[in-house]
């Protein structure tokens, strides 16, 4: 038998194919617990703490250090901005720094920590079986997810190496050795089918811990990886607004020039990590990890100055669309304002609730597009939007109490009652069109359909709510006897189709038209939820025509 068929036959395939499972696996379930750990506060911290760019990067890196995922983090900034959270400047920063943060998983490779993987495994099961509180299990997963990222690079080490025995692979490192371009380009397509340029980086590390690389050949790898992990960014910002994907291309150009330049000068790069290993007797992997490490955080600090640049270019490149959402500036919810001139902040408040109220018109019509058209780009659209709708709440509710605490006359005390409670009718509307979301999800994965009868009705529904949100958000800005009267005969009107609807849903029932057995089952659920929508819209006008909060209301429960 020849030597290379006896050594392909003597490597465990499975064992590299099922660690690299393992490890992928175990970089996200740990970042997931780490997200479920950490609540809603990773996107609170990107809020409150990335209004300057170095800000930003700080906050980026250190995100990224906990959930273990440049493109999780880079992918959340990109969410903010294509919900209008944050603006195209902020995210720059964020995306700079996830780009740094990754580089941790390298560095607790080069520590050689999975030689006690299965204790963070045993600790982790006992946690997750046996813990009571959420906050407990999620800190098991932690430490579950981060045993089974290093037991499968374990599993995959050994093999790996007998890799390098082969003739082919040796030919394959000598070439690339004289070719850097072919590492290159094999770390960036590793890197985008895998997703993750930790793997990548770990794969390396323990390919050239057995020799079977030379560092020359090794570090264009990691050059390439840096582009391949930026193609969730991409896949992020698809179908988005056009700062969204001005902050994903962002990301692909602030990668791969830093890329393309290490890999220009790749000698005195390798020599620069020669010579760091020989003065500090660095092991090989942890070489790897020096070097992903100096490498990220060099390109960081050569694009700082050039930010606004990048962000000009972008604007000139990728013009404004139709899809462009409304940037939130929180500017104008001035505390000092609250503390001096509660008139003047409840007027700010009152604009504040309006961008809310456009943001709720638009989420609904996103849901209505889902309905109709089954595209997931609008769910994903309309699921940004309440992510901004909640943001709005949040911050306007926190400004109103503020105010609140301050001495207020009867007439401000009226505004601020209705303040609040059209804000708060305002996020509930955004709720029931999630619901509306997973409604249309439940029977669009099961591949099912709602007869022509049922879609005429919805949209008819759906017609007459966003003209019941225009009314409403028309009566907060300017109040008008006449619109409180058309709002009354509109809700007439919706409940009217509401029971027609219902109706003939189950004319059709009886009739066995409705072959959709989940359509069929949720479809009164459904207009169910329109109708609550369209009596939250009315409470608005109701509530500023009556701000105080003790009279009963449709839909309060």
């Amino acid at each position: 038998m020849p030597a290379e068929a006896f050594s392909l036959a003597s490597i465990g395939w499975d064992y590299i194919v099922g660690g690299l499972a393992l490890f992928l696996f175990g970089i996200q379930f740990m970042g997931d617990g780490l997200k479920n750990f950490a609540g809603d506060k990773l996107k609170s911290y990107i809020d409150r703490y990335t209004n300057k760019t170095w800000k930003g990067i700080l906050v980026g890196t250190i995100i990224t250090v906990f959930i273990q995922s440049s493109s999780a983090t880079s992918s959340i900034a990109i969410g903010f901005v294509r919900a209008g959270l944050m603006k195209l400047d902020q995210s720059i920063g964020i995306i700079i720094g996830a780009n740094i943060g990754t580089t941790i998983t390298a560095f607790l490779i080069g520590l050689k920590i999975e030689e006690y993987a299965l204790y963070f495994i045993f600790v982790g099961v006992l946690i997750t079986l046996f813990a009571n509180r959420k906050k407990h299990k999620y800190l098991g997963e932690i430490l579950l997810g981060f045993g089974i990222l290093f037991f499968g690079l374990r599993l995959m080490g050994d093999e790996l190496s007998k890799i390098g025995q082969l003739d082919f692979f040796e030919n394959m490192a000598t070439a690339m050795g004289n070719q850097p371009l072919l590492g290159f380009i094999g770390g960036t397509v590793l890197t985008a089918i895998v997703q993750s340029s930790s793997a990548t980086v770990g794969i390396i590390q323990k390919i050239y811990d057995s020799g079977a690389l030379t560092l020359y050949a090794s570090l264009p790898f990691i050059f390439g990886a840096a582009i391949g992990t930026t193609i969730t960014a991409v896949f992020a910002s698809i179908g988005g607004s056009a700062s969204a994907r001005r902050a994903a291309y962002i990301n692909v150009g602030f990668n791969t020039a830093g890329a393309l330049l290490f890999l220009l000068f790749l000698n005195p790069y390798a020599h620069l990590i020669e010579y760091l290993s020989a003065q500090f007797h660095l092991a090989p992997m942890m070489q790897i990890a020096i070097a992903h490490i100096i490498r990220a955080i060099t390109i960081s600090l050569l694009a700082y100055p050039f930010i606004k640049w990048m962000v000009a270019l972008s604007r000139k490149l990728i013009k404004s669309d139709h899809s462009e959402q409304i940037e939130l500036d929180f500017t104008g919810l001035d505390p000092t304002l609250a503390a001096t001139l509660p008139a003047a902040a409840l007027e700010a408040s009152a604009k504040a609730t309006i961008k809310m109220g456009e943001l709720a018109i638009d989420e609904i019509k996103e849901t209505q597009k889902f309905f109709n058209t089954k595209s997931g780009k609008y769910r994903a659209s309309a699921a940004q939007l309440e992510d901004a709708v909640n943001t709005l709440d949040s911050k306007i509710t926190e400004y109103l109490t503020s105010i609140s605490h301050n001495t207020v006359s009867p007439d401000d005390i009226d505004a601020f009652l209705g303040n609040i409670q059209v804000v708060k009718n305002l996020e509930r509307i955004g709720d029931i069109a999630m619901n509306l979301n997973e409604f249309y999800d439940m029977v669009y994965d099961d591949k099912g359909l709602f007869t022509e009868q049922a879609m005429q009705d919805v949209n008819e529904m759906y017609e007459l709510i966003i003209r019941m949100m225009d009314f409403s958000i028309g009566y907060f800005m300017e109040p008008d006897e006449s619109l409180r009267m058309v709002m009354s005969e509109k809700e007439d009107e919706l409940d009217l189709l509401f029971e027609k609807a219902k109706r003939r849903h189950f004319a059709r029932m009886s009739k066995n038209e409705c072959s959709d057995p989940i359509a069929s089952s949720i479809y009164v659920d459904i207009l169910s939820n329109l109708e609550r929508m369209g009596d939250h819209t009315h409470n608005i006008i109701k509530l500023l025509h009556d701000p105080t909060p003790h009279h009963e209301l449709k839909a309060e429960a």
